[in-house]
């Protein structure tokens, strides 16, 4: 009886070694004596212990860093950049028998294609159009990945370091650049403002009463000061008629 009991808890001990639990985010690539049988789907699972081996792969959008490095651009200004690569793994079967390990190759097929990229590149274009750099990057490594089964979805560059002489040169050219700017603003006010004093003295030119009304509007702004004296020779009128003398 005690034999029966012994048989039986080696049997219910090599069926629990052999349960394996595959998280819903997870794909469980599965080996037989070292060769592929099949790719397991999440849930509970059994496999044969000492025999099959069980490789679980992370199926979930994966972020690796891009680590900071440095970079000569197309014209000579050596810069330092870092970045990031988001992928995804699309078959779990090609992730674990293509490639070693796939979080180390996409990381270094990353700063590959960043330098390259990056070298190919002047620096006002990278500071530009880093959007477009890393799309280009993104296309490039999922081309190279495509093999493993991995989908890269997306490469960002971070940040960019410039020399500090670089950074001085730049500051300047963006205080000239506002300054001519301001210069270029002033002297458009400047020429609309001249251009609505010479159509407002043509028409007070062609008119006696807006003439008037404008030196009224003139002696009322200097009478505003208490220590001036405004002192007419003679009336309005005879201005008028000493006028019609002259046109006669």
């Amino acid at each position: 009886m005690s034999t029966f009991y012994i048989v039986l808890s080696i049997v219910i001990l090599f069926l629990l070694l052999g349960l394996r639990i595959i998280n819903q985010y997870e794909r469980g690539v599965k080996l037989r004596f070292g060769r592929y049988i099949n790719t397991l789907s999440p849930g509970l699972r059994w496999i044969i212990p000492f025999v099959d081996r069980l490789i679980k792969v992370d199926i979930r959008i994966l972020a690796v860093d891009i680590p900071s490095q440095e970079i000569m651009t197309k014209d000579n200004v050596p810069i330092r950049i870092n970045g990031v690569v988001f992928y995804k793994v699309v078959n779990a079967e090609k992730a674990v028998l293509e490639v070693e390990d796939y979080y180390y190759a996409v990381s270094q097929l990353a700063q590959s294609s960043l330098r390259d990229m990056c070298g190919k590149a002047e620096l006002d274009i990278i500071l530009a159009e880093r959007e477009e750099i890393g799309k280009k990057i993104q296309l490039e490594v999922d081309k190279e990945t495509d093999e493993w089964g991995i989908k890269v979805t997306d490469v960002k560059i971070k940040d960019i370091e410039l020399p500090e002489n670089m950074k001085r040169a730049m500051a300047y050219q963006a205080e000239a650049e506002r300054n001519r700017r301001a210069r270029v603003i002033l002297a458009e006010a400047e020429k609309q403002a001249a251009q609505r004093l010479l159509e407002a003295g043509e028409t007070i030119d062609k008119s006696p009463s807006a003439l008037k009304l404008r030196l009224f509007q003139t002696l009322s702004e200097i009478a505003a000061e208490k220590n001036s004296t405004i002192v007419f020779p003679f009336p309005e009128e005879m201005l008028r008629l000493v006028n019609k003398q002259m046109e006669k």
